[in-house]
């Protein structure tokens, strides 16, 4: 695992007065898809900086249990696991939308688009009233939507790699930064991955639109080609390797790309050609993937309680290697001093 670079996070504080599953979208976008139905208006806002990228944080907290503070940390965190996995945060200029839902409970919900109003990536959470403090600590959906930012917008019937990259790295992400425990990421693979097998009808994965095709068949996709790599580098390199050669080129949310040119790119990092081997045959027919060996192989172990991890599996050294903690960036809270005045 590469050393990160030490990253500075500043926070900047304005306070301006007021008036489920997560996604991604790219193209056309107006004013209406970013404030939810219980929007009241900017009450707060905050400036994340990372590195030399920028997170713009807007917040209509009005109606919401949580508080601005609360809001941010949820957001910093999410923002430092993203800059973890991929050794810098993917685009330097960013807006998240934080507004109240019209649902008095406790879900979040995201989407997120690339190249908006100046910005290389706009992500709108709404949040249910009675959202709390503990629910945003647990909370994966803010991860999932900045990891969105690290690919680029892709065909519609590629969708699924967007949200299968997003849905795997997500709680690798969080694990590397020391906000999940290793053996929580393996445990929602486990349950989640065999969402993504084909079904009887299945026409492949840029055929195939259903929601665990899209979701878990992307993140089966990921898994397997993870695994496959590291098999063909023996451990050296693995997937992530080549998502940051991806985010390295520019290859964002802010642009648009077809699949088949990311996935090269991806390949030409890992010295393989195992993501273009992999969608040319995942792409229009079916493929079956034996997760019980994987399990096996990979030293996962299913219990009543969990799973426990088995340090003389096959693939043990992999799977290590997968979710190995990173070097945490440093973050160092500071307001903007203009002058002599702060």
């Amino acid at each position: 695992m590469d050393r990160w670079p030490v990253v500075l996070l500043t926070l900047i504080t304005l306070v301006v007065p007021g008036g489920a599953a997560g996604s991604k979208y790219s193209g056309l976008y107006n004013s209406e898809q970013i404030d939810a139905p219980g929007a009241r208006g900017i009450v707060s806002t905050r400036l994340l900086v990372i590195g030399s990228a920028t997170i713009d944080v807007q917040m209509d907290t009005a109606h919401l249990d949580v508080n601005p503070a609360q809001i941010t940390l949820w957001i910093q965190n999410a923002a430092q696991a993203v800059t973890v996995f991929y050794g810098k945060f993917p685009v330097n200029s960013v807006l998240v939308r934080v507004v109240s839902d019209s649902d008095i409970d406790s879900s979040i919900h995201g989407t997120t688009w690339g190249n908006i109003n100046g910005f290389q990536a706009v992500t709108r959470m709404r949040l249910g009233q009675h959202v709390t403090e503990r629910d945003l600590a647990e909370d994966w959906t803010m991860t999932h939507e900045l990891v969105h930012m690290a690919l680029a917008s892709l065909p519609d019937n590629q969708h699924w790699m967007e949200e299968g990259i997003a849905s795997y790295i997500e709680p690798i992400a969080r694990a590397q930064a020391g906000g999940l425990p290793i053996n929580q990421v393996w445990l929602g693979m486990v349950r989640g991955m065999p969402h993504g097998e084909p079904e009887p009808g299945d026409r492949g994965l840029d055929r195939t639109h259903s929601w665990g095709r899209t979701y878990w068949g992307g993140a089966l996709f990921c898994l397997v080609a993870d695994i496959t790599i590291r098999r063909q580098t023996h451990n050296r390199k693995g997937l992530q390797n080549a998502l940051r050669a991806i985010v390295g080129e520019g290859a964002t949310i802010d642009q648009e790309r077809t699949l088949i040119k990311v996935l090269e790119i991806g390949d030409r990092a890992t010295g393989t050609n195992v993501l273009v081997d992999m969608y040319t045959a995942w792409k229009d027919k079916p493929v079956t993937v034996d997760l019980e060996r994987f399990w096996q192989e990979l030293g996962v172990r299913p219990n009543r309680n969990g799973v426990d991890l088995d340090p003389n599996a096959t693939l043990s050294s992999f799977r290590d290697s997968i979710t190995s903690p990173a070097t945490v960036p440093q973050i160092a809270d500071k307001p903007r001093c203009r002058g002599r005045r702060c």
